[in-house]
């Protein structure tokens, strides 16, 4: 994936990402998309590189979580939905890419521990020890970098779907994803269904028109919230 900002200046580059965040991939990187659908719950929560709650492993399984995070990054720095993205790095050494006008790129790098965050979120705008090494890129050896895949992992291509349409309609994504993970854990529903729930619920809320417009108030983004998911624990009724 490229990333570039525009140029200042007469001469302009193509505009292209200007921030990318990055994925593991998850459990299910390299699985076709019949085995992921027949993922079973031991499956989908055992990450490869991160210890989480089962709630957001779920996520990383179906990439939610990245498509949950471009949003985060669109309200919190104010970078429109169009130059962000989401590149695959199975290492998880590489947590975000920023592009430079003049070519440039700059990469945030950690070993994947959630205490690096953690004490990040702690002492900012100051840095205090975590507990955590630095990354050993000799022993690594090599960082790698992939395309993510919306075929395979539907749920990333709606979040970015639902960042684009803007509205309600990240809200209640959100609200319907809770909804069947809570279903996937509690064995009611298969892998490939956490995808379809959020589909069908965001569909049903626009037709409505339940999601034209962005809550401005926290009682106005409740409200979309409580509305999708009475909307998505009908569909698993």
């Amino acid at each position: 994936m490229a990333l570039c900002s525009e140029s200042t200046g007469s001469r302009r580059a193509p505009e292209r990402r200007a921030a990318a965040i990055t994925a593991s991939g998850g459990p299910f990187r390299q699985w076709s998309v019949e085995r992921i659908a027949n993922a079973t719950r031991a499956e989908a929560l055992a990450h490869p590189n991160w210890a989480m709650g089962p709630k957001v492993t779920i996520d990383s399984a179906s990439l939610m979580n990245k498509g949950l995070e471009l949003i985060e990054a669109h309200h919190l720095f104010g970078v429109p939905a169009e130059r962000l993205a989401v590149v695959v790095h199975p290492q998880s050494i590489v947590h975000g890419l920023i592009a430079f006008a003049d070519g440039s790129l700059i990469a945030g790098m950690a070993s994947p521990d959630m205490r690096t965050p953690i004490a990040h979120c702690l002492a900012y705008p100051e840095r205090i020890a975590s507990g955590v090494a630095a990354p050993d890129l000799a022993v690594l050896g090599a960082l790698t970098f992939e395309q993510a895949d919306l075929v395979r992992f539907p749920a990333l291509a709606l979040a970015i779907d639902a960042l684009s349409e803007g509205g309600g309609a990240p809200t209640a994504l959100n609200a319907a994803n809770e909804v069947a993970v809570e279903a996937f854990l509690a064995g009611r529903i298969g892998f490939s269904a956490l995808s379809r729930i959020v589909e069908r619920t965001l569909g049903a809320m626009r037709a409505a028109g339940e999601t034209s417009s962005a809550p401005t108030t926290v009682a106005q983004a409740l409200a979309i919230h409580n509305i999708a998911r009475e909307r998505a624990l009908a569909l698993l009724d």
